[in-house]
């Protein structure tokens, strides 16, 4: 048996209202929850992708603030996942027993932070430092990513809200540094014959 934190006492009554409301809304409705909560993450993917090839036309070291974003989503992912295994937090849907949209992971797959919303928050706040309009539309995605795993019955309110926060403070603090070195490291990377493409749209 595997011994897990109940977050019920948290937030547990939140989360019941939520997967209630879900039972009862339209149906295209969950299913564009359901869908953007399942693969809602590769529109972060593509604004990385957008954030560095806008960066390239504006300088080697905006192209190299563009080239840290995955790095450090990488990073917040991994702080992530350090406090899921530290903390063991049981998934909503295993200690409530209510109905959910989406299905109940096995025991073990720990609840609290959510994942997804420490990669959706780790994302917006570096993309904020490569392009204010790429940011802002990452920040919107990254809260409708976290009240989408909610709504499909994964995770309870605080976890969702925790990862917004780890994914968002490691990334503040890692951008930081970034764009203290990035010109140094833009010397570097053109250096090197193969990356120097990189950093250049010409």
């Amino acid at each position: 048996m595997i011994l897990a934190f109940g977050g019920a006492s948290i937030d547990g009554s939140a989360y019941r209202d939520v997967a209630d409301l879900a039972q009862r809304s339209p149906g295209w409705l969950d299913t564009a929850v359901t869908l953007w909560s399942a693969y809602g993450l590769a529109l972060f993917a593509l604004l990385m992708v957008a954030g560095w090839w806008q960066a390239r036309r504006t300088g080697a070291a905006a192209a190299v603030t563009a080239l840290a974003v995955p790095v450090v989503v990488v990073l917040a992912y991994g702080v992530d996942a350090v406090l899921k295994l530290a903390v063991r937090e049981g998934r909503p849907c295993q200690s409530l027993r209510v109905r959910t949209l989406e299905t109940c992971p096995a025991p073990g797959d720990w609840s609290f932070p959510s994942n997804h919303a420490a990669i959706a928050a780790a994302t917006a706040v570096a993309l904020l430092f490569v392009s204010r309009r790429l940011g802002a539309v990452a920040c919107t995605a990254a809260v409708a990513m976290a009240a989408s795993r909610v709504w499909v019955g994964v995770h309870y309110p605080h976890d969702v809200v925790t990862g917004l926060m780890v994914g968002g403070l490691i990334a503040l603090a890692s951008m930081l540094v970034v764009r203290r070195g990035s010109s140094a490291l833009a010397r570097r990377v053109a250096a090197s014959a193969p990356l120097r493409p990189l950093l250049s749209a010409s």
